[in-house]
């Protein structure tokens, strides 16, 4: 009779390990929006790093919960909830406030610029509160309990990623307009790419309980020692090209799509069918 009570509590305490990954998570976004309100280069680099490390905390909630058996409805839908924090307002907000405050003139043209922007960042919130429904969606329609191998659209995490990467690379906001049309034009590409068809790869069917070759633990660690010395380089490197992978793999399956010329096109006199 003392077992099961003993049994219980230990369930409810290893449920509660990854519901904290995804309170981390959340707090890290409104951390984010603070230091992105005050403005200034030091805030904005520290939101950065905020969203970044509220990335790391998503990839662990749910990998714990998976690997613990205590995944949830509760801590779906709380996870998402929070990712529409961290991932979507969080960075929207960063992306307006570092391209658009410190702009150099008051005039009509830059008034209009920052309207815009306004619009812009709002549409990076609204699509990617978009793709997590449309995820919340597609997820229960994999087969059984095998992950998911790739995402339709960039996940939000991704969107943010870049965003806060090339801030941090950077860190002084944008004083001149024509980076900061280049800038809003990252962020509209960003929107979209996250309610298009484009695929993704997921890192879902990635087993951390398999044996891994040394090789691969090597490369792991030399991963993190580049981020953790040379971060502002390395991180915008790896978000341009996870972003850029999608892109990729949608262009070289259209060209694999694309028909061959028939020989009627080519010049050269069709063949008759054997009798």
């Amino acid at each position: 009779m003392n077992g099961k009570p003993k049994n219980s509590r230990m369930r409810r305490g290893v449920s509660l390990l990854p519901i904290s990954f995804t309170v981390g998570n959340i707090v890290c976004g409104y951390y984010a929006l603070v230091a992105a309100m005050h403005g200034g280069a030091a805030n904005f680099d520290a939101a950065a790093k905020a969203i970044g490390i509220a990335i790391v905390l998503d990839g662990l909630d749910g990998r714990v919960a998976r690997l613990t058996g205590s995944s949830s409805p509760f801590g779906k839908e709380f996870d998402s909830l929070a990712d529409v924090i961290s991932f979507g307002l969080a960075p929207a907000f960063l992306a307006y406030s570092w391209g658009m405050f410190s702009l150099e003139g008051q005039g009509d043209f830059f008034r209009q610029l920052a309207r815009w922007g306004g619009v812009i960042t709002f549409a990076f919130l609204m699509c990617g509160a978009w793709r997590l429904a449309r995820f919340n969606i597609q997820a229960p329609a994999a087969s059984g309990h095998v992950p998911l191998r790739h995402f339709i659209g960039l996940p939000i995490p991704a969107a943010a990623g870049m965003i806060a990467a090339l801030v941090h690379f950077r860190k002084s906001p944008l004083t001149e307009w024509p980076w900061a049309i280049a800038w809003l034009g990252l962020v509209a590409g960003l929107a979209f790419l996250m309610v298009s068809t484009v695929r993704y790869y997921s890192f879902k069917d990635i087993d951390l309980r398999r044996r891994r070759s040394s090789l691969v633990v090597v490369a792991l660690g030399l991963l993190v020692i580049l981020i953790v010395s040379n971060s502002e380089v390395v991180l915008p490197l790896l978000a341009i090209g996870y972003v850029l992978s999608g892109i990729i793999g949608k262009i070289s399956g259209w060209i694999r799509r694309r028909p061959g010329p028939s020989p009627t096109a080519t010049g050269e006199p069709a063949q008759l069918p054997h009798l």
